[in-house]
């Protein structure tokens, strides 16, 4: 399959990369998480469209879209980012895959919209309590935060080697590919504003983990949780609150595997995503 069309769309005032493919089924909209960007569903963007029609968006402040500095980048305003990309593309309702902190987005989305959201893919998702890791809790303090996000070919290698369980994983295209991203202009400051949006040198800030906990038992959403044994990112623990609070969930844990299950194990995930979506 060819790389996807690259496309924009205007959200309000920041202008909008995303992906579009599929011509049957129904939509889904994939979220990324912090840091990241469209280009890392790659795998799973392309088993979806043969059965979907499937949407992928750079979040406000990463990947190609715009990264104004004057807006809030909290929890809340980006899943209200969400909300209005379905608006501007006349999406009524979608199922939505989170990765990470695009999985804390997916929940918040469906505590504060209950009707756009169908069926509900959370992988390795924020959000659910308070350990995070630490390279993010050491970024949230002055200074220290910027001499740590600064870009480079070497961080972004280092980042690499602790986001996967296997490092093969991460080739020396998408060590290049994430420091590219990482260079944009304003891209820094923005990574540096949703991590002190959401924590702080303790961890998640309880203003975000609290309701989103409280909330799950009214998440009534068919929803699939999938995690890594070995993530070093977001505790696998934190499946165990899941597992808990949704009333009607399938959790499942992939061995030997990291942060990135779409990524480490992507043809178990998709199978899992399809599989799900089809039931």
């Amino acid at each position: 399959m060819k790389p996807p069309k690259d496309r924009y769309i205007k959200v309000g005032k920041v202008n909008t990369h995303y992906w579009e493919e599929g011509t049957q089924g129904s939509p889904v909209i994939l979220i990324h998480g912090i840091g990241c960007y469209i280009e890392l569903w790659s795998p799973t963007f392309e088993a979806l469209a043969a059965q979907h029609r499937v949407y992928a968006l750079d979040l406000l402040g990463h990947g190609r879209t715009d990264k104004p500095q004057d807006v809030s980048y909290k929890l809340e305003n980006l899943a209200q980012f969400v909300n209005n990309f379905m608006t501007a593309l006349g999406i009524e309702h979608a199922h939505v895959v989170g990765h990470s902190l695009g999985g804390a987005i997916a929940t918040k989305l469906c505590l504060l919209y209950p009707t756009l959201v169908d069926k509900l893919v959370l992988a390795a998702p924020g959000g659910l309590g308070k350990e995070g890791p630490i390279a993010f809790r050491i970024a949230s303090l002055p200074i220290l935060g910027e001499l740590l996000t600064r870009p480079s070919r070497s961080s972004s290698a280092r980042m690499a080697k602790i986001i996967v369980h296997d490092p093969k994983v991460m080739t020396e295209e998408l060590i290049e590919e994430n420091y590219q991203m990482t260079s944009f202009p304003g891209a820094q400051k923005s990574l540096l504003k949703i991590i002190r949006a959401i924590g702080n040198v303790f961890g998640c800030h309880k203003s975000v983990y609290i309701p989103n906990v409280q909330g799950l038992a009214s998440i009534t959403n068919p929803t699939l949780v999938i995690w890594g044994r070995q993530d070093r990112i977001v505790p696998v623990a934190h499946a165990d609150v899941a597992a808990k609070r949704f009333p009607n969930v399938r959790v499942e844990i992939f061995e030997n595997c990291g942060h990135f299950s779409m990524l480490e194990h992507s043809n178990a995930f998709n199978k899992s995503v399809l599989g799900f979506l089809r039931d």
